[in-house]
């Protein structure tokens, strides 16, 4: 039975006219997208026309595969003038628009603090009203600032690699070394005070400090603000009052606090203050580990030790000490937890404040 011979050029030569014509007719970018896929895409109509060379005799595929590549090079020289013809054209009629002067004007977007930063900011105004001043010092600090004149013995588990952040140790030849680590707390910088100045004084010290520690409320890295003073006759119902009037002038009028017996190396006696979770009402919750209460910082009268290591005489001098890390602060402030999303820098999260 003879085969039959399709009129395979006349079919390419229909393809390229209908192809030519639409692409003409156009009336958008995303038509002759539609077009190209349509005509030269991998199922596309002249693909579908290139498969049937197999169909043909020897002698009709050399000059029917020729025609098909000069169609193709034609389709998209046709597509790319169009392109260019309708970018042409959009340019025009938007020359041609009137500017309507009374539409507003389109506004930068404008930054703003860090919702740590305006905790942060409120807590030294807060202080700072009550006659404080501010003291900054080195991150990266001596072991003798961070723990030996703080009265932390040797065998304290807060100098152990486990805890602490140590970098490297230093030391002259025939000295002994000396640990180099990224502080704990913003404490040295108090010790630092107290060893540059003369009683009274009142210095609080906010800064980033680091530890090894990572949980919904805790982070390796994280701000802290710790004060003291030193003065005649200072009493723990000083610091009672001193920190009973910053959390009701922080949180409002009516937060509950409540002082709690610890022990810290440089503070004696010591005390923690807790506040009545702000996020579940005292009811118990993730952040407050179901206790109806959240810890917010640590305090206590300075220790006479501590005094002597600064050359200061406790005999004559008193005085007490408080830290407190600001994104618990921030947590109870916004309602907001796990701690991370103070730090993740999701804009989502920092447009609301």
């Amino acid at each position: 039975m003879a085969r039959l011979i399709l009129p395979v050029n006349s079919n390419l030569e229909k393809l390229c006219s209908n192809a030519l014509a639409e692409i003409k007719a156009a009336a958008s970018g995303d038509d002759l997208k539609n077009l190209r896929i349509r005509y030269l895409g991998r199922k596309g109509a002249l693909t579908a026309l290139l498969r049937t060379m197999g169909d043909m005799s020897a002698e009709e595929r050399p000059a029917f595969g020729k025609r098909a590549n000069e169609v193709k090079s034609e389709l998209e020289d046709a597509i790319s003038r169009r392109e260019t013809t309708l970018a042409a054209q959009g340019a025009g009629e938007r020359a041609e628009k009137p500017l309507d002067v009374t539409l507003p004007g389109l506004r930068p977007r404008s930054g703003s603090i860090h919702p740590l930063m305006q905790v942060l900011n409120r807590m030294i105004e807060i202080f700072t009203s009550m006659g404080y001043e501010v003291a900054v010092g080195p991150e990266v600090e001596f072991d003798k600032y961070n723990f030996s004149l703080l009265n932390f013995p040797d065998n304290h588990p807060a100098r152990d690699m486990q805890d602490t952040f140590f970098i490297s140790r230093t030391g002259t030849a025939g000295s002994a070394p000396t640990d180099m680590l990224l502080r704990t707390h913003t404490s040295p910088v108090q010790i630092r005070a107290m060893e540059k100045r003369k009683p009274p004084m009142r210095v609080i010290s906010p800064g980033k400090v680091y530890r090894h520690d990572r949980d919904a409320s805790h982070s390796p890295m994280f701000f802290q603000l710790e004060g003291f003073i030193v003065d005649k006759t200072v009493s723990l119902a000083d610091l009672k009052g001193t920190l009973t009037a910053f959390v009701r002038e922080f949180f409002g009028k009516g937060a509950r606090l409540r002082f709690r017996p610890s022990f810290f190396p440089f503070t004696e006696p010591s005390a923690e203050v807790d506040i009545s979770c702000m996020i579940c009402g005292g009811a118990g919750c993730r952040m407050c580990k179901q206790t109806g209460w959240l810890e917010i910082l640590g305090s206590g009268m300075i220790h006479p030790q501590v005094l002597r290591n600064v050359g200061i005489n406790p005999e004559e001098w008193t005085g007490f000490a408080f830290g407190m890390g600001v994104e618990r602060i921030s947590i109870l402030k916004y309602g907001v937890e796990p701690i991370a999303t103070f730090l993740e820098n999701d804009l989502r999260f920092l447009k609301q404040f």
